[in-house]
């Protein structure tokens, strides 16, 4: 393969280019972003996979369809002690966190 010809870049660098390095501002947000809407679509997953609506999880542990609606969709910031209850109450499992410093 012609290295001159090879215009791939990995994701890092990518990531760079378009958000500036790993420290800067908008970077630092484009991560955090990243992370609430891994978040939004791990729970939507999860209530999938245990064949529940919306609706039935918001009843499970008590909040509405368009909450769950809004955290699925990252439209809405999440206190974690929501996000425990909605684990512990609504799919029967334990939050655990961990830091990556």
């Amino acid at each position: 393969m012609n290295k001159k010809n090879n215009k791939l870049t990995s994701f890092s660098d990518h990531l760079d280019q378009q958000y500036g390095k790993k420290g800067t501002t908008e970077r630092d947000k484009y991560e955090e972003e990243f992370q609430a809407f891994k978040l939004g679509a791990m729970l939507q997953e999860l209530r999938k996979e245990q064949g529940l609506t919306q609706t039935e999880l918001a009843e499970k542990c008590g909040t509405t369809k368009s909450y769950i609606s809004r955290i699925e969709n990252n439209a809405s910031d999440i206190r974690l002690s929501t996000l425990m209850r909605i684990v512990r109450e609504g799919f029967g499992g334990q939050l655990k966190l961990s830091l990556d410093i």
